[in-house]
């Protein structure tokens, strides 16, 4: 592509601005990018995992496994593995080479979020309903389940025994709603129903440092790119944004008791009081994005002032989980009534180049030189046995070319196989409406009904 005619001032926008695709594939009700951002996994209500690739929009895989709804999706590095759980008290591991399930393992509750080890895809932690969160290892087909503390750790010099017998009644009250790895994996970084943040010692499942957030809910937590900046949502309404410590250098430079958690930004809408349904980080981790309750816009806040940059407006119903793009400018997110996945990103110039790959793109008019033989007269038989020995080739559609400089961190990307037998994206005519707000699957046999009615009123009008 030629830079030179392109907006300086759009290759230079760093966040999206206009809602360019609506992908569908039954009822979404969460979302997440691979490392590498070619494939976006998509959770649906009925239990099935559909993977698209975002080249094509198209399906490239769908995992069918669970019986209901899909609660959260996470990838391993390499792209390679997925861990998906459910509402029917599952995570099920993913093998998306041949689409397998290499493990499941069930639970005594509901599970709120699970998240791989970031470099061991046979290690997870879960957080439970209204239970302790797990640590489980599925290195073995018996998974080894190592329960995490949900209870802050709290300084236990000079407190009479009365007070300490009050905070541990307190304590027990606690629940951990979601659980997250650190960078390296060496630390689970944990959100209870009180508002703490705990820090757990992966090897050890000891809670080295805690910290009271806020007095609400801590409703999700999700770390940025560097590993050093974490953003929490919570149910008092307010979006903060916390810088880190480097937990890597525990032991070396950096001691338990030196931990410090400092809140950089608060983002919160003071004039509506809004709450916040997901929050993530751009690709860079510069700028905030979250989806609203009980409103179609997408807010995007810059972090360096902690001003609001964009209000992405979306279609006429709310959104649910948010998603930025690895490494573009692009944010998608599904709707809580329809389950369709809408696309925000920058509309970029008309690119005449990719049309033809021998079409040259000029910024002014210059003298054509034809060659000698461009425009010489072949024989008839001559084109026609050219255009014979051209369909004589086997295109061959499945083989996908590796492309050099795309490691992810070091990581081979992997990616996914092409299937041809895989089925069409569902329509959302699948789901209909009933009433205000409630909708319901459309009866096995009813697309068939009206597939023939339309070809009996179309014999009628003929007659």
């Amino acid at each position: 592509m030629n830079l030179s005619l392109v907006d300086p001032f759009v290759l230079a926008q760093e966040y999206p601005d206009t809602l360019t695709e609506k992908l569908s594939s039954g009822h979404a009700t969460c979302l997440s990018f691979n490392h590498k951002g070619d494939y976006l996994a998509s959770g649906r209500v009925d239990g099935t995992v559909v993977i698209f690739d975002i080249e094509t929009n198209g399906v490239a895989r769908k995992l069918q496994g669970h019986t209901r709804q899909i609660q959260s999706i996470s990838w391993s590095r390499d792209g390679r593995y997925l861990l998906t759980s459910s509402q029917d008290w599952k995570c099920i591991l993913w093998d998306l080479q041949d689409g397998s399930r290499i493990r499941t393992v069930r639970f005594e509750a509901p599970v709120y979020i699970a998240q791989l080890h970031p470099f061991n895809h046979l290690l997870f932690v879960a957080s439970l309903f209204e239970d302790q969160p797990v640590l489980v290892d599925v290195s073995s087909p018996k998974p080894i389940k190592r329960i995490l503390p949900s209870a802050p750790l709290r300084p236990t010099e000079d407190i009479d025994p009365a007070t300490a017998a009050k905070q541990a009644a307190q304590d027990a009250k606690h629940s951990t709603c979601v659980t997250i790895f650190t960078a390296f994996g060496n630390h689970i970084i944990a959100g209870t129903s009180k508002g703490w943040i705990n820090i757990i010692e992966t090897q050890t499942c000891t809670t080295i440092h805690s910290m009271r957030l806020c007095n609400g809910v801590v409703i999700l937590l999700h770390l940025a790119s560097n590993g050093r900046d974490l953003l929490v949502n919570s149910s008092d309404r307010v979006i903060r944004t916390v810088l880190m410590p480097d937990l890597s250098q525990l032991g070396i430079d950096l001691e338990p008791a030196s931990i410090k958690l400092h809140v950089e930004h608060k983002f919160q809408d003071v004039v509506n009081r809004l709450s916040w349904n997901h929050v993530t980080f751009s690709s860079t981790g510069e700028f905030v994005t979250a989806t609203t309750f009980m409103n179609p816009d997408i807010y995007v806040w810059e972090r360096s002032h902690g001003s609001l940059v964009k209000i992405l407006e979306g279609p006429k119903e709310e959104l649910g989980v948010v998603e930025w793009h690895p490494s573009r400018p692009m944010v998608v997110a599904c709707g809580l009534e329809s389950g369709c996945i809408y696309t925000w990103s920058i509309v970029s110039p008309q690119k005449w180049s990719a049309l033809a790959p021998d079409f040259g793109e000029v910024e002014e008019n210059v003298e054509y030189m034809e060659a000698e033989d461009e425009f010489d007269v072949h024989p008839a038989e001559q084109v026609h046995q050219r255009r014979l020995d051209l369909e004589d080739e086997e295109p061959d559609v499945v083989t996908m070319d590796s492309v050099k400089g795309e490691d992810v961190d070091g990581v081979e990307p992997f990616d996914v196989p092409v299937l041809l037998d895989v089925e069409d994206s569902d329509s959302g005519e699948d789901v209909v409406a009933v009433g205000p707000g409630t909708m319901r699957k459309r009866t096995p046999g009813a697309r068939e009904t009206e597939e023939k009615d339309k070809v009996t009123n179309g014999r009628k009008r003929r007659r």
